[in-house]
């Protein structure tokens, strides 16, 4: 009977191995392959024969690429939302989650379904544009960043994972003299550092990839960010200056549009994938301890 429950397991072990291994191929190998085509000669690129490995490598593209003055400010741009943007959501939706965390609340049911609802019921683009504009937000970050500033499913995280802190910690301070801030920022963040970085995961990543609010709330392109950058340049197809240096004659059709195109794509993505395998451990406790409790 032994032997038949560990061959069953070892059968099954290598089945849950297999469908890993599958998973992981199915995920990485387009990053894989958008990296190897932009480092690729555009002549090979353009008959198709890069499939597994670079041929005739070259960095031309790249080069290209960071001779875009374009690029550089719309990376700044994008640094400069997802850091205020992420500051914005992680201080609001703490500020939301705590109290409604504390089942001594008045009212605390009613305005977790208040809240909960608005996942389900929106106003719709229009109202919003609409109240962005009368705001006087249009064509200004805030615009990009005010919005979202809570999203209800990341505050029930941060909620669940607050109310898993023992009472007792918090009585301890409100007898020592400790006002309901002091209880936030002495307690309860310091030991929610978990959640606190699943959530600038979450919403980092949100504000990195965010193309659509920019592309509805400005006007001005200097004001662009990455992503609405690199939207032209693949859908678009739109260039700029670098029209003449790619599948120029000087440049011999080594670096051809879909060079220039993965090149930036790449360019675009590399800070979440560096960012991600520091808050990796974080990211992994915080979202599974929010999921599971209450």
């Amino acid at each position: 009977m032994n032997k038949q429950i560990s061959m069953g397991s070892k059968v099954f072990d290598s089945f849950n191995v297999f469908i890993l291994i599958l998973l992981m191929f199915i995920t990485l190998y387009p990053i894989y392959y958008i990296f190897i085509v932009s480092i690729s000669d555009g002549n090979l690129v353009t008959r198709g024969l890069i499939t597994w490995i670079p041929l005739d490598i070259t960095f031309d593209a790249y080069k290209i690429v960071f001779k875009n003055p374009d690029i550089w400010q719309a990376y700044g741009n994008t640094l400069l939302y997802t850091t205020v943007g992420t500051t914005i959501n992680v201080f609001m939706t703490a500020l939301c989650a705590y109290p409604l965390s504390r089942k001594d609340f008045y009212g605390r049911n009613l305005f977790i379904f208040m809240v909960a609802i608005t996942m389900f019921i929106s106003g719709g683009l229009i109202p919003l544009y609409l109240v962005v504009q009368q705001l006087g937000l249009i064509d200004t970050m805030w615009a990009l960043v005010l919005p979202p500033a809570i999203s209800t499913f990341n505050m029930i995280i941060m909620k669940t994972y607050f109310e898993g802190i023992p009472m007792a910690l918090q009585e301890s301070a409100y007898l020592d003299g400790a006002n309901e801030i002091q209880v936030l920022i002495k307690i309860i963040l310091p030991l929610s550092l978990p959640v606190m970085a699943t959530m600038v995961l979450f919403y980092a990543v949100h504000h990195w990839n965010s193309f659509f609010p920019a592309l509805i709330y400005l006007n001005d392109s200097d004001k662009f960010p990455v992503q609405v950058l690199l939207r032209n340049i693949v859908i678009a197809g739109e260039f700029a200056d670098q029209t003449a240096d790619i599948g120029s004659a000087s440049s011999n059709f080594r670096v051809v549009a879909t060079n220039y195109k993965f090149a930036v794509i790449i360019i675009t993505i590399l800070p979440i994938l560096i960012v991600y395998p520091y808050l990796q451990k974080y990211f992994v406790k915080g979202a599974m301890i929010g999921a599971l409790k209450g």
